[in-house]
């Protein structure tokens, strides 16, 4: 089902133009979220992290955009109110101009579809090394243009692995295809900082917080090697669909799944009573 301005259509029916800009330039943002019972799972978060986009990005936001406006469109659009189901809210400027466009002002495009996302026992990773997520803040937006993204994905297919590590133009570790990263050595877990150029992710947020209050593990925003991965401990990749995906296998090393375990249920625990 879809939602397109707030009028439902069957996914057959939407009729975008040529001068669609999310088409044309990749001018759009979205965001990816998981329903759960008629719950919109971690909601504040990802409609702030929304609000902080489309400011950044100089989109016009409408008076109508609160939090419970939003929340009850995405609501609206769902068949089935106890099932589980990934959504996807993306938001355009108006048809219209080159690069500079015509207006500021946008359209928003609610997709739903229904979700059986299971954590796999076995996830191989490796680095995906032909382009690079260039550092900087607007890396850290999710925008339309996910190339690089699309790039290491048929990378990893072709070689048998669940994911791949993008890095960026230092060869610094930045992300995975689909979500953030975390290592764990001794009780220090790392993940890029988003100076590297990763995406603010939701459950990036929410894994951070859960160990600065585990007693014995620090966490560290800051920059990782891919040599670093290696000689990890423990690795495991978080996104808003998934929660928590333990890595089991990179290259040659295998990878405990202890404390990427713990995290994955308190994770889950939270998104239950979000």
């Amino acid at each position: 089902m879809l939602n397109f301005n707030g009028e439902l259509l069957k996914d057959s029916t939407l009729q975008l133009t040529n001068e669609n800009r999310g088409f044309k330039y990749g001018d759009a943002i979205f965001e990816t979220i998981k329903v759960v019972n008629n719950k919109v799972v971690f909601w504040e978060d990802h409609y702030f992290r929304l609000m902080a986009s489309m400011r950044m990005l100089r989109m016009k936001i409408p008076m109508k955009f609160t939090l419970e406006f939003l929340q009850e469109e995405i609501l609206k659009t769902i068949e089935e109110s106890n099932k589980t189901y990934r959504v996807r809210l993306n938001v355009f400027r108006k048809d219209g101009g080159l690069y500079t466009p015509k207006t500021n002002e946008i359209d928003y495009l609610i997709e739903v579809k229904e979700l059986n996302t299971t954590v796999k026992e076995t996830y191989r990773i490796d680095l995906y090394k032909d382009f690079y997520n260039y550092s900087g803040l607007l890396s850290t937006v999710k925008t339309n243009n996910r190339m690089v993204n699309t790039l290491a994905s048929i990378f990893a297919e072709e070689n048998d692995l669940d994911n791949c590590i993008l890095l960026n133009e230092k060869k610094g570790v930045v992300e995975v295809t689909n979500g953030n990263i975390f290592i764990i050595k001794g009780n220090i877990a790392k993940t890029p900082a988003l100076s590297e150029g990763c995406i603010k992710g939701v459950a990036r947020k929410k894994v951070i917080e859960l160990i600065e209050k585990h007693p014995d593990y620090t966490i560290e925003e800051t920059s990782i090697s891919p040599f670093e991965v290696q000689k990890a401990d423990e690795v495991f990749i978080t996104n808003a669909i998934i929660g928590v995906q333990p890595v089991t296998n990179y290259r040659k090393k295998t990878f405990k799944t202890e404390l990427s375990e713990k995290v994955r249920k308190s994770l889950q625990t939270q998104m239950i009573l979000s």
